[in-house]
């Protein structure tokens, strides 16, 4: 498996690999702007007679997408495995999550999008007011390699649901999996323009976000993102963005010890760290700083990472090298691996690092590291421990660990979810939404506001009888202004 940067180009194919043992799944095309242009063209075509079938039908096609991928889910884990790397049984976790998602947009889209009348006010009593959320038309997804399954369905049952097409870019290590949704979707559909995939990388994509779809749904770092957004800003594409995090857990001294040791490792180990919202720092009350250290260094001793154990690959070449410079200056600057380091870095495979002593500017608390390493920091109080939570740009995910103070902290962390006495439990409550603040972006998937993300509100007022105070008109009267005025006097003069 070549560690250098995806190079092929249009016209030229790319292959995709099992990150952990180099085996080649397949080849793909490159997919040129001509190619991403005439699968927007198709999906617009499939779109309209989609958005006009309504919710009770795409309510239907998408629970039977759900049942699809139930049904067929060892063949979709162990794909997932073979094309990411991740362990099957994270695989499972991944491919139900995805399910239940589905099922949420699927029973819950005509509530949240579905016409509705609203109050039309004092002043506009002879109007009926209506409001409605019409689809988008097409949606650009491009899609993550960390979570290859549950990523791009987090947004295309939302978007679908709200009846948009959708065209995947997946990324360019796990294009076979994009693939595999597609055709799911398109078999139990009945029409495979409603959601089709692209193949490549950066080329590919930059054709995406100028191909004329009608939003884009981006999934991955910081630097990509910008180039995302300069791309759809020469169309004045929309997009939403889900970008880096280096997402902290406080411990604060009333916590359960036992279980918020078990969630740090879990929450920086899981899928190697390659996750998003994994637990990257934790900051623990100095009261309860050695007792958490060695419980965290007693569970995190017995993990390994490699074929067949609890911890996968890396499952981009290159990530090895950021994460190997990470851990490298934090030890050149004081900091000490209490277990891993330097040396449990190898070709494939990191074993899991439990950094501490590490000075706040170090590169592993300021930038996301994407791998399985946790750095642990002593505060003298919670006030410090937001503050150095806060301190980063990013505002993805969090978690706190607190008895009598859990939900307060929570609502102090800058970030767009937490998990209070758990890791990362946000991301499985379909009705909530997900996304971040500052630096980790902006726009929301999953929920209500997932929905609604890939519509337009639209406002219809009906006139039901003509109003006896003349107002947009030029016909108005001075009596008209002197009723007006005497209503606002009644309304709103008091306070």
């Amino acid at each position: 498996m070549p560690a250098e940067r995806f190079a092929a180009t249009v016209g030229q194919a790319f292959a995709s690999f099992n990150p952990e043992n180099g085996e080649v799944l397949g080849s793909y095309p490159v997919s040129s702007p001509a190619d991403v242009a005439a699968a927007v063209r198709r999906a617009r075509e499939a779109q309209k007679a989609w958005a006009d079938v309504g919710f009770d039908e795409r309510r239907r096609v998408l629970i039977s997408w759900r049942a699809s991928l139930i049904k067929r889910r060892a063949e979709l884990e162990e794909l997932v495995h073979a094309e990411n790397g991740k362990p099957r049984a994270d695989a499972t976790i991944e491919v139900i999550v995805a399910a239940q998602h589905i099922d949420w947009a699927a029973k819950n889209a005509r509530k949240v999008l579905g016409p509705r009348r609203v109050p039309s006010g004092p002043f506009m009593v002879n109007q009926s007011a209506r409001l409605e959320y019409r689809p988008l038309g097409v949606v650009g997804i491009l899609g993550p390699w960390d979570f290859p399954v549950f990523g791009p369905v987090g947004t295309a049952a939302y978007a679908l649901m709200g009846g948009n097409a959708v065209v995947l870019k997946h990324s360019e290590y796990t294009p076979k999996i994009g693939e595999w949704l597609a055709a799911s979707f398109g078999r139990v559909a009945g029409d495979e323009r409603l959601f089709q995939t692209v193949t490549g990388a950066d080329e590919t994509g930059a054709a995406l976000c100028r191909s004329g779809v009608d939003k884009v749904s981006f999934t991955g770092s910081v630097p990509t993102a910008r180039k995302v957004l300069a791309a759809c800003a020469e169309t004045l594409t929309p997009v939403l963005v889900d970008a880096g995090a280096s997402d902290a857990m406080v411990v604060d001294e009333d916590a359960d010890l036992a279980a918020a040791a078990d969630a740090a490792v879990w929450g920086a180990m899981s899928n190697a760290g390659q996750v998003c919202i994994s637990v990257e720092r934790a900051y623990v009350h100095e009261r309860v700083y050695d007792a958490f250290v060695a419980e965290v260094v007693a569970r995190t001793a017995s993990l390994k990472a490699g074929a067949g154990q609890p911890i996968g690959p890396i499952t981009m070449p290159e990530q090895v090298e950021v994460v190997r410079e990470q851990i490298a200056d934090a030890l050149e600057r004081g900091g000490r691996a209490l277990v891993g380091g330097l040396d449990g870095i190898g070709e494939r495979y990191i074993q899991p690092t439990i950094l501490v002593d590490v000075p706040e500017d170090a590169l592993v608390v300021r930038a996301e590291t994407f791998g399985p390493v946790l750095v642990i920091a002593k505060v003298s109080d919670m006030e410090e421990a937001l503050d150095k939570t806060n301190a980063t740009g990013f505002g993805l995910g969090g978690a706190v660990f607190a008895g009598a103070r859990g939900v307060e902290l929570a609502r102090r962390m800058r970030s767009g979810m937490t998990s209070v006495n758990s890791v990362v439990a946000y991301a499985g409550v379909p009705a909530l939404p997900y996304g971040g603040v500052g630096a980790s972006g902006f726009g929301r998937i999953h929920g209500p506001d997932g929905l609604r993300e890939w519509t337009a509100a639209k406002a219809i007022t009906r006139q039901r009888f003509p109003s006896p105070v003349r107002t947009t008109t030029f016909t108005r009267r001075p009596l008209d202004n002197r009723v007006l005025a005497a209503l606002a006097r009644l309304l709103y003069g008091r306070g």
